[in-house]
């Protein structure tokens, strides 16, 4: 019988997602499923989602939950984390001192500062995680939801080598979904092949029976000037191919748009995006509760196939479906043109031996250029925590295409002792204080 641990298990509503989908499949019915949480309330809440939706299903999986994290990994076959270090309070100073000194940020959580900052409070998690996995599930597979995705790999895999980690995220399945709306095809019968980084990936072929989809997209934006006010129609119309994130991601990881009032209002950029989420996300939690408190089922169960990855590679390793998905991993000539050991996002095939990545070989110039800017951020935050060097925090700042376009170098380094101090004990001690530019 398979043992799922989930880390972060009080973000109930992804957890119920995910459990749906997982006992949507006759053949994981009576996994076991361990949860854990540090906030004993949340923890309370996710295991009665839990039984909840197992009886919907008619399934019959052994729960449990502890606070205690090794206890809730002992004898994991998989591992999947969900944390969000901080929470609604840390993605609130990740916006508000930023924007103290001008800078605008969308959602935060994956390049600029509050990207880098996130990864920095994140990394002593995933430090302690990947710990416990070595002593008491070393050959479990490690599914890693928590962003900044490429950050936390590329830490994983610089810590523990040996741990089997992959990041997991399904905005390519997003992304494909959207376009195929757009050009009326069905979804089910596209072929498409998509790599880069998490969140800078490329649509790299898209179609249909063997036919290019890409002039149907073109005749589209032709045909209505609203849909091209979005910044990724903007970036797919300059640069050819289209990017796998959202347009309130994508405005993020480039220099073009966000120091600009007129593109803001071009391209209908909404700042401070992800301020809201988690807000929401804060008011979704509270109805969950109350609902389950009452007695009262939060929302009815969707009996659907499994669209999340993590339930899709557990089924391929029970049962040895083979399946395709996108997942990042450590670049080991995957990609040619991007860093070796960089974290890249690629196709992957599951099947009962495990996840095997492709090689896709060399992007489109103007891509890699692009993904190797977004990578300069991700290994210089990693370096500053492998290293325990704090300069490279405000090196990895410096090196932000969005950050560098908007402020000063001493803005940056200012903004970064603010950050620090206000972060304070979530951060590696070694990265704590301020520091002169002199200092060293």
């Amino acid at each position: 019988m398979v043992r799922i641990a989930f880390v972060g298990a009080g973000s109930v509503v992804f957890t119920r997602q995910l459990l749906r989908d997982i006992l949507s499949y006759p053949e994981l019915s009576d996994v076991q499923l361990s949860l854990h949480d540090i906030d004993p309330d949340r923890l309370d809440v996710a295991e009665g989602l839990a039984r909840l939706t197992a009886r919907q299903f008619g399934a019959r999986p052994v729960i449990t939950a502890s606070a205690d994290r090794r206890k809730a990994l002992e004898g994991a076959d998989v591992v999947v984390n969900m944390v969000a270090v901080g929470g609604h309070p840390a993605t609130m100073t990740d916006f508000d001192i930023p924007r103290s000194y001008g800078l605008r940020q969308t959602i935060g959580d994956t390049l600029g500062i509050g990207g880098i900052f996130r990864a920095l409070r994140t990394f002593p998690l995933l430090r302690g995680l990947a710990a416990d996995m070595t002593a008491v599930c070393p050959q479990a597979w490690l599914l890693n939801y928590t962003n900044p995705m490429a950050m936390n790999l590329q830490y994983l895999t610089s810590i523990a080598p040996r741990l089997r980690a992959l990041g997991l995220c399904h905005s390519v399945y997003w992304t494909v979904r959207d376009l195929c709306g757009i050009v009326g095809v069905p979804y089910e019968e596209v072929d498409t092949l998509s790599a880069g980084v998490n969140h800078q990936g490329w649509i790299l072929r898209w179609e249909h029976r063997g036919r290019d989809l890409h002039p149907a997209l073109d005749a589209a934006l032709a045909f209505d000037p609203q849909l091209r006010r979005r910044v990724r129609m903007d970036m797919y119309q300059r640069l050819g191919y289209f990017p796998t994130e959202t347009s309130e991601h994508s405005a993020e990881y480039v220099p073009w748009y966000l120091r600009d009032d007129g593109e803001i209002a071009r391209l209908r950029i909404p700042l401070d995006h992800y301020t809201r989420t988690s807000a929401a996300n804060l008011t979704e939690y509270a109805q969950v509760r109350d609902s389950l408190a009452a007695g009262r089922d939060p929302e009815p169960a969707q009996e659907e196939d499994a669209t999340e990855y993590a339930p899709q590679v557990i089924h391929s390793l029970v049962t040895g479906e083979r399946r395709t998905i996108q997942v990042t991993t450590a670049n080991t000539g995957l990609i040619t043109n991007l860093p070796t050991g960089a974290a890249v996002e690629v196709p992957a095939t599951l099947d009962r031996l495990g996840v095997h990545p492709h090689h896709v070989g060399a992007l489109p110039p103007q891509l890699a250029a692009l993904n190797r800017s977004f990578l300069n951020v991700v290994e210089l935050t990693v370096a500053a925590a492998v290293e325990e060097d704090p300069r490279h925090i405000r090196h990895a700042a410096m090196s932000d295409p969005a950050t560098a376009a908007t402020l000063t170098v001493p803005q940056i380094w200012a903004l970064c002792d603010d950050m620090v101090a206000a972060h304070g004990g979530a951060l590696p001690p070694a990265l704590r204080g301020a520091l002169s530019p002199g200092a060293g």
